[in-house]
């Protein structure tokens, strides 16, 4: 794994992604954003965090209340406090990084890692399941563009 000047690892984005949605997903066990970004930092070095997957958890965060209310306006009838951990944790790194990232146009890239991550960690619908709502969501991303 390559180390950055201050040596923090330099991850692909892909694997960025993938970490940060870890750290994130412990979210939904207790542990605060800062908790979750400190144990991944201590932790195994198959999760590590750089740069941009810190980022990314951080960009959740910071918009999280909009993000949340994102995602809730495209589950017709259903709350986020409904869906899978999963699903959850996925949804929210890619809604945030779509609406409130620096990258433009950049949406079906995101979309596409949400989905291989809903079908590596969650069941055989979450695939499907994340494409849906992320792909409503891209329309609003492009709009506030």
């Amino acid at each position: 794994m390559e180390k950055d000047a201050g040596n923090a690892p330099v991850l692909s984005r892909h694997k960025a992604r993938e970490n940060a949605f870890v750290a994130l997903f412990s979210t939904a066990f207790g542990n605060t954003v800062e908790e979750a970004l400190e144990l991944a930092r201590q932790g195994d070095a198959e999760y590590a965090l750089d740069d941009f997957s810190c980022g990314l958890i951080r960009l959740y965060a910071g918009h999280a209340q909009a993000v949340d209310h994102e995602i809730e306006i495209k589950l017709k009838g259903w709350n986020v406090a409904r869906l899978q951990k999963v699903s959850l944790a996925i949804l929210r790194l890619a809604v945030a990084e779509m609406l409130f990232g620096d990258e433009p146009n950049m949406d079906s890239v995101i979309i596409n890692e949400a989905v291989e991550l809903a079908k590596r960690f969650g069941d055989k619908e979450s695939g499907a399941f994340v494409n849906g709502i992320a792909d409503r969501l891209a329309g609003i991303a492009a709009e506030r563009r």
